[in-house]
């Protein structure tokens, strides 16, 4: 019985039941403050159907007994969850030659399903960039590189005629800031070709602002690279809902836990800005 569900993946509303493909929900783990156990299974036992993956931020996994990590990606597979690392990988390549392998080996031995490689904190060449993705594939996970639009400084020439010859006393160097969307595509690309899964796109400087979007960068990305192979990260709900209307629910987005119900209520529904009526109602599941 289901009287009360004001969704379901059987009507194809909006996207397909899970594994998806596309319309994928990341969820970030709780980072900021303690992780408990308990508040993701919680999470996971009320809106499991909406969440497809969950992934340990910023290293945090790194400060957590391994006994509790498995734990927590135990809990996860049981619902049908999969599990992402966060930025960490940079932080053992420098430390021996073969320490991107062993990285390797033990995320896999605690269970991990994707490993996400930051392709700026990594700064590493791209054909050594492009042998990571395929060291991951090789060991039976998922490769999700991680890009942020770079900005380069370029110099601007001081403006003005003078006669030739002429004295010209110091100037101070002024810089403007360029995009450099084209490099970050065709690398995206080049990745995908060697066997990643998911390209994920940083909020810095793209959507971090939900008045401020840069609506250019983001359709030039998934124009290229295609609406099931990008994710943004949208670190707040007036930017999930920027993302779903513009492009409707079956485009992948990385949120907060906290956000969870806000997206998938304007996933589900459409509705926008006026669904509060839907999250003050209780939701029951039978």
């Amino acid at each position: 019985m289901s009287a009360y569900r004001w969704k379901t993946f059987d009507e194809n509303e909006d996207r397909p039941s899970k594994p998806r493909r596309y319309g994928v929900t990341e969820m970030r783990s709780p980072h900021y403050t303690l992780f408990n156990h308990n508040v993701l299974q919680d999470i996971l036992e009320s809106m499991g159907d909406y969440v497809d993956g969950l992934k340990f931020s910023g290293g945090s996994d790194s400060l957590m007994p391994k006994a509790f990590i498995k734990q927590v990606i135990d809990t996860a597979h049981q619902h049908d969850v999969y599990v992402s690392t966060g930025d960490w990988a940079e932080h053992i390549i420098h430390k021996a030659p073969s320490g991107f392998k062993h990285y390797l080996q033990e995320c896999k031995s605690l269970g991990f399903d994707t490993i996400e490689l930051n392709v700026g904190s990594l700064g590493v060449p791209e054909e050594t960039l492009l042998r990571f993705v395929r060291l991951v594939k090789t060991g039976g996970m998922k490769a999700k590189p991680h890009f942020e639009v770079k900005f380069n400084e370029s110099q601007i020439p001081p403006a003005g005629d003078r006669a030739y010859g002429a004295y010209i006393p110091p100037a101070s160097t002024s810089f403007e800031l360029v995009e450099d969307v084209d490099l970050l595509i065709r690398r995206a690309e080049r990745c995908l070709e060697a066997g990643a899964d998911m390209i994920m796109i940083d909020a810095d400087d793209v959507s971090k602002h939900a008045d401020n979007m840069r609506a250019d960068v983001i359709a030039k990305i998934i124009g290229r690279l295609g609406l099931e192979k990008t994710m943004f990260e949208a670190l707040n709900q007036k930017a999930s809902e920027w993302f779903i209307k513009q492009y409707g629910p079956k485009v992948n987005l990385f949120i907060d836990h906290s956000h969870l119900v806000d997206v998938e209520c304007i996933r589900g529904r459409n509705l926008g800005r006026n669904h509060a009526s839907v999250l003050g109602s209780s939701y029951f599941r039978f």
